[in-house]
């Protein structure tokens, strides 16, 4: 595979700033059944913003960094070693919390 390819995307599902994604798996890996596989990192003053899942879920795995995640309309704090999951039909945002940044892997499963 390589070296994983690295995009930044400002404003994430409308969030703010800008998001890195380090993707750990293209489209050929997946074989259709998930949609991502990356590590990504939040920097302070940027988000991934309020999004809904449809035909899918996500996890992430929270590596480095605390966050404000917002769960289907309930906000909580998530430390390193937490798992989160939005299942299909539910959405979710999050945002790093404090002056560290946030770093979590994304996986989406197609259902």
């Amino acid at each position: 595979m390589g070296n994983p390819r690295i995009e930044v995307v400002p404003h994430c599902e409308g969030g703010e700033g800008q998001v890195t994604f380090k993707h750990l798996l293209e489209a050929p890996e997946m074989h259709g059944v998930c949609g991502l596989y990356a590590e990504v990192t939040v920097y302070p003053g940027s988000s991934v913003g309020w999004h809904v899942h449809t035909g899918e879920s996500e996890t992430y795995y929270i590596l480095s960094g605390v966050a404000e995640y917002n769960d289907n309309g309930r906000v909580r704090r998530v430390y390193p070693g937490e798992t989160t999951y939005t299942p299909d039909g539910c959405g979710h945002e999050i945002r790093p919390f404090g002056k560290e940044p946030l770093v979590f892997i994304a996986l989406i499963i197609r259902t």
